[in-house]
């Protein structure tokens, strides 16, 4: 995913300024700027021009993000690598929020079964040589890793 990112700007300059390239690439580096938790309370939904449109689920949420607009529109150009929005503008859409969260739970459950389903194949000497790692994040990367291989390869 980093890498995407780096190259965001030579994705923009190949597209020739494609306003719906641009748009996808300005709601991704808005997940990316603002972080997991944010997500469930600022969905991007439209560019417009240099003005970026952020559905939040109250006015509370809307006046707390106005206050920290200019460092979320730093954040976001930062990923995106140069000045791309010029404003944020947070409105209160409870409904749009609503349906940006069930999709994420929908997501999560989505890879929480994927990761298991690939866990389950890690079973025998997989898991004894990977009992060997001391590092537990290690441990479950290479587990992941190697279930992952096997899935892949039908076993």
């Amino acid at each position: 995913m980093d890498d995407f990112f780096r190259s965001i700007n030579t994705l923009l300059r190949s597209s020739y300024g494609a306003p719906e390239v641009k748009e996808a690439l300005v709601l991704a580096a808005w997940k990316r700027a603002v972080g997991e938790g944010m997500r469930w309370n600022a969905v991007p939904c439209r560019l417009s021009g240099k003005i970026l449109m952020v559905a939040v689920p109250d006015s509370g949420w809307q006046k707390q993000l106005e206050n920290m607009g200019a460092q979320l529109l730093f954040r976001l150009n930062s990923v995106i690598g140069k000045p791309t929005v010029k404003f944020i503008e947070f409105r209160v859409d409870a409904e749009t929020v609503e349906k940006e969260r069930a999709q994420l739970q929908l997501t999560r459950k989505r890879a929480k079964e994927d990761t298991e389903r690939i866990l389950e194949k890690t079973k025998g000497d997989v898991q004894s040589a990977a009992a060997e790692i001391e590092d537990e994040k290690l441990r479950r990367q290479f587990l992941l890793a190697a279930g992952a291989c096997l899935d892949r390869s039908g076993k």
